[in-house]
């Protein structure tokens, strides 16, 4: 009685995940965002001139949020998914940790090699001990000198690991009563953009000093606290996609979007066109998925987008002191185009060196002392996808 209960029970799990069985649109939407995220640093460093199409590649900053967005729609699938499983909490943080950790230690030492500790934009007093130590442990989002200090970029990976962190305990008390997160990521963009961010401001400007008010506002706007309703969001859309939309959410959207616009102009914290933005590529990553959209060439960049974000600038860097062309639209797309390329092949040779040692080591530890995976392999190869 109880096997068929349990029985029963995966089938309407799999039923209720149809959306999400196959893993084929999510690495699409992954390698939109790898590519996008690509184009806005290719840009800067070998610009076109052309305003316009400068303009275009700088949007590819976007792909950020594209990550963080199918990051919590793949977290919520793998955990629906694992939900008979015993002790998923643990077993979620050991998956998640060797899924980014090992990738991002042998980054840390590579670009102190190439960028060196002196002082620069993201860390104005330069680089020491405290800033490799909170990146190693992935605080660095936490505080303004260690965020993009040690590893390019390395901001979004601080909002990802602290985004698992908080997962567990998130989906445990919500379920799948998507409305619950929209109100929390009400809430908390609220606090963020009426008190926290105010307060971070004047604190933190007062401890760097005059002229260092943008660099303090620019790495708050990259802050966990701003960042989480943007995963919130990923979570309730899941469950929308999951279970239907109906009416009663597009009207929290709008609450959502009218306390946004009105706690922006009282507070000039400039977070009501982020919150748009999100909300716009919300839709499309929606769109993306109910349509299930494919495009092979973009999948394989999006199963090997986590190596590919953060090998990128180092290839970025290196094809600049080499680089044979002026600046202009044919240096920009063919500087893109071999930027691709090679991160693409760094991507495959850590995927053989590292990275897939990391997962067969989770798989080891999470499975021992469990009876056999019933995963299906179209799930676990949506997890190994996963960036």
């Amino acid at each position: 009685m109880m096997q068929e209960q349990t029985r029963l029970a995966a089938g309407r799990t799999e039923l209720g995940t149809r959306p999400f069985a196959r893993s084929h649109t999510l690495d699409l939407l992954r390698g939109l965002a790898i590519a996008g995220v690509m184009a806005i640093h290719v840009s800067q460093a070998f610009p076109s001139n052309i305003r316009a199409v400068d303009f275009a590649f700088m949007c590819g900053w976007t792909g950020v949020n594209v990550f963080y967005l199918v990051s919590a729609m793949t977290m919520c699938l793998m955990w629906t998914q694992r939900s008979g499983e015993a002790d998923p909490t643990r077993k979620f943080y050991i998956r998640r940790f060797l899924r980014i950790a090992p990738l991002f230690w042998l980054a840390i030492p590579i670009y102190l090699a190439i960028n060196g500790t002196g002082p620069s934009d993201n860390a104005p007093g330069g680089i020491g001990p405290v800033q490799v130590i909170l990146t190693a442990t992935f605080l660095h989002g936490f505080w303004p000198d260690s965020v993009n200090s040690v590893v390019p970029g390395d901001w979004s990976i601080a909002a990802e690991m602290t985004f698992y962190l908080v997962f567990p305990l998130l989906i445990t008390a919500f379920g799948s009563r998507r409305r619950l997160y929209l109100a929390l990521a009400m809430v908390l963009h609220l606090v963020n953009v009426c008190l926290f961010k105010p307060w971070a401001f004047a604190l933190f400007a007062a401890y760097y000093g005059p002229g260092h008010e943008g660099f303090v506002w620019t790495t708050l706007h990259l802050s966990f606290l701003n960042q989480l309703p943007v995963f919130l969001i990923g979570c309730a859309l899941f469950f929308s996609l999951r279970d239907g939309f109906t009416r009663s959410d597009a009207v929290i959207f709008a609450v959502f979007i009218a306390l946004s616009f009105v706690a922006d102009r009282a507070t000039g914290s400039h977070e009501f066109n982020y919150l748009m933005i999100n909300l716009v590529l919300g839709a499309l990553v929606t769109g993306c998925i109910k349509l299930a959209v494919r495009f092979q060439p973009l999948e394989a960049l999006g199963r090997n987008s986590y190596s590919m974000y953060l090998s990128h600038f180092a290839v970025i860097y290196g094809l600049r002191q080499i680089w044979p062309l002026a600046d202009g639209l044919i240096s920009l797309l063919v500087a893109y185009v071999v930027t691709a390329a090679l991160s693409y092949l760094v991507a495959r040779a850590t995927w053989h060196l590292v990275e897939r040692r990391a997962q067969d080591l989770a798989h080891r530890l999470t499975m021992a002392g469990s009876g056999r995976s019933s995963l299906r392999p179209t799930i676990a190869a949506t997890a190994a996808g996963m960036s």
